[in-house]
């Protein structure tokens, strides 16, 4: 990612590059996206194919576990029941733990989403699953949540551009051994003895 950091880079109001983000994907903590980049709207865009070296930060993984209602829905693993809605405050109810949303991809100007996620069966196998593509045009839209759909899917998108520019934990690796504390040794020089 560093290559790309005086093209994409931190958010710097003078040169502030317009992403569209077309794929993300997280595995083992780690982002592989596929976007465009301009520097302004008169520029055409570039397209890039990147995967972080860096951890992603939590505020990925959970932006992505809000879709698991969604990918469930869509893919009629689970049916829908009156308390089927996690609030966005709380974590998702037990039922959903054996669902992941892994990525997704974007359709053309952003009108739509294929989700892409897995379902861990009894035995530990896992379970790949692909949503239809979803119109977040409500008259195309025979999904009756494609409005709540594109609102989670923006939070997302934000948290993949976030981590594009460089949102990422703060991760450092300990020394192995502890280091002596220099600061509280006293040095006295003691003349040689034969």
């Amino acid at each position: 990612m560093s290559s790309l950091l005086p093209i994409v880079g931190p958010d710097n109001p003078e040169v502030h590059s317009i992403l569209t983000i077309q794929k993300a994907k997280l595995k083992d903590q780690h982002l592989t996206c596929e976007f465009t980049e301009q520097r302004s709207e008169e520029v055409p865009p570039r397209s890039f194919a990147l995967t972080c070296a860096e951890q992603v930060h939590p505020d990925l993984p959970h932006a992505f576990s809000r879709l698991v209602p969604h990918l469930c829905l869509l893919t009629e693993q689970l049916a829908e029941t009156p308390n089927y809605w996690p609030s966005d405050d709380e974590d998702l109810p037990a039922k959903f733990e054996s669902f992941t949303v892994t990525g997704f991809s974007m359709g053309k100007n952003q009108g739509g989403v294929t989700l892409i996620g897995q379902r861990e069966l009894a035995g530990g196998r896992v379970l790949n699953l692909t949503t239809p593509y979803q119109s977040f045009d409500e008259e195309q839209s025979s999904y009756a949540y494609a409005g709540l759909l594109e609102a989670t899917l923006a939070t997302a998108l934000a948290e993949v551009e976030a981590a594009l520019r460089g949102k990422c934990t703060e991760y450092r690796q300990l020394d192995l051994f502890e280091q002596p504390a220099t600061a509280h040794l006293l040095l006295v020089p003691t003349p040689p003895q034969a």
